[in-house]
């Protein structure tokens, strides 16, 4: 089964290299500054799984991409959709199969609208993982997972033949029958966490530590489960003791993404992750204060660095 993974960033990357790493026919869809870092280092993993350096990873530039892959794995930030499906489309034939790794569910409308809907599977990862200032995949903690699978909750043929290759990555993917479900709780937490850790500018720990911390974050956590509600995916017991167990432990250092890009000055999610959020609560009549302010201190950061 041929795989091509848009983009070799810390996602596309990691996962991308860990089924390489296995002897997976894993091709690597690059700009050619990437192209250029590859083959001159190889995809370096700095991971507590394991590190691994793989020289001369395949890799293909989007002016020379004619053939057809069985999977596409699509691991771009939101904000790159529109000129991350420009370059891959080439790759997309008649049984092509689409999994994209992207936050939120606005990114299913517009690849049902390109591609059709049977060509898109529902996924999501969970990996805390970042390019260094070597450009060197680092893997931050151990945790590490990938799911997939029919949005319609059948498990398919092909997503039984994916799983297999996947398997072989042993990053703990797993074939999912409730993969919306899966995707609407996912987004979630991330959206508490990257709403929270982003306008308070510091770690879970250190706004559990300040005056009403706790509170603050468990209500935006109650803010995001309500919106999900609304939409019909109530989140499930396990996901809401797991999640108030990891947004509650003193002295965590667990931050998102969102918050990690703030401090560098990169772009950010705002209208994929918190605003389509804000924006199904306002449809649905969902109160979401503390959701509305993170919106507007994420746009007045878009504003501020000219995005």
């Amino acid at each position: 089964m041929r795989v091509l993974v848009v983009g070799a960033g810390a996602i596309g990357g990691y996962f991308g290299g860990r089924m390489l790493q296995a002897g997976g026919d894993v091709t690597f869809l690059v700009r050619p500054k990437r192209a250029a870092e590859l083959a001159a280092a190889g995809l370096v993993i700095k991971s507590p799984n394991g590190d691994v350096t793989l020289k001369n990873p395949p890799s293909v530039q989007a002016d020379k991409l004619g053939e057809k892959f069985d999977v596409i794995l699509l691991s771009c930030k939101a904000f790159d959709l529109e000129d991350a499906i420009k370059s891959f489309a080439p790759a997309v034939g008649p049984q092509t199969a689409i999994i994209p790794m992207l936050n939120g569910m606005r990114h299913l409308d517009v690849l049902d609208g390109k591609f059709g809907r049977e060509r898109l599977l529902g996924g999501l990862c969970a990996i805390a993982v970042t390019l260094n200032e070597h450009r060197e995949v680092v893997q931050l903690q151990p945790m590490q997972s990938l799911s997939f699978g029919e949005r319609n909750g059948q498990l398919s043929d092909r997503v039984r033949a994916i799983s297999e290759v996947m398997a072989s990555g042993k990053f703990g993917s797993a074939a999912s029958e409730n993969i919306i479900q899966d995707m609407w709780e996912k987004w979630v937490f991330l959206a508490a966490l990257a709403a929270s850790t982003s306008l308070m500018r510091a770690p879970v720990g250190h706004i559990l530590a300040a005056p009403n911390g706790k509170d603050f974050m468990l209500g935006m956590f109650d803010e995001c489960s309500a919106v999900a509600t609304a939409e019909g995916y109530a989140p499930r017991a396990p996901f809401l003791e797991r999640s108030r167990g990891m947004l509650t432990t003193e002295g965590s250092q667990l931050t998102a993404s969102m918050y990690r890009d703030i401090k560098t000055g990169a772009p950010v999610e705002a209208d994929h992750v918190i605003g389509d959020l804000l924006a199904r609560g306002d449809a649905s009549k969902v109160p979401v204060p503390k959701l509305r302010i993170a919106y507007t201190h994420l746009k007045a950061y878009e504003t501020q660095r000219g995005s």
